[in-house]
């Protein structure tokens, strides 16, 4: 995967907005960040996951998926190894992380299976 391709996928949710914060690219829905790029590095993205969430996915691929470092990643904030992680993956990740935050009338639209 590839930051334009994660970038792409954010974007393609509904009512999801690009906005830079702390000089990186988030991803929001409802003025609530889901995701971000570039966090801590270029090939790094962050998701915004529950504990036990990001405990799934880190779980089933530990190579792409780790918590971040501190109290943003014991409440869930889980990075992806972009070049490591498969699409499927990042696309279930970044759709959970949307549904976190969105508005719960929005958020029905999305179904994860």
């Amino acid at each position: 995967m590839t930051p334009d391709s994660f970038r792409k996928l954010a974007l393609t949710l509904p009512e999801a907005l690009e906005v830079g914060h702390m000089g990186h690219p988030d991803f929001r829905v409802g003025g609530k960040i889901f995701a971000t790029l570039g966090y801590p590095d270029a090939r790094w993205a962050m998701v915004k996951l529950t504990p036990e969430q990001q405990e799934a996915f880190v779980v089933a691929d530990p190579v792409a998926f780790t918590p971040v470092k501190g109290g943003w990643g014991r409440g869930g904030a889980t990075n992806v190894l972009l070049r490591k992680a498969k699409v499927a993956s990042v696309r279930t990740a970044v759709m959970t992380a949307w549904r976190n935050v969105a508005p719960a009338k929005l958020a029905k639209q999305i179904n994860i299976s």
